[in-house]
């Protein structure tokens, strides 16, 4: 876990990459649903595209400190 403590950047990619995956299952199941009244309130779509954001971001930066040698 030392390569994780040394590149801060890519461990919160790795957790920003599964908010993206918990949310797009959200959505799909919200999309999927049998009752189409019950909508729910929350914003699955948008939370899914601004953590897939968050994690293509930082995994990039993370990428470039590690290749960086920094």
């Amino acid at each position: 876990m030392d390569f994780l403590a040394d590149h801060p950047a890519l461990a919160a990619a790795f957790v920003a990459l599964a908010v993206a995956l918990f949310a797009w299952w959200g959505d799909r199941r919200r999309l999927r649903r049998a009752d189409l009244d019950r909508v729910g309130l929350m914003p699955w779509e948008g939370l899914f595209f601004w953590a897939l954001l968050a994690a293509v971001l930082l995994g990039a930066a993370g990428l470039q400190g590690w290749f960086g040698g920094r």
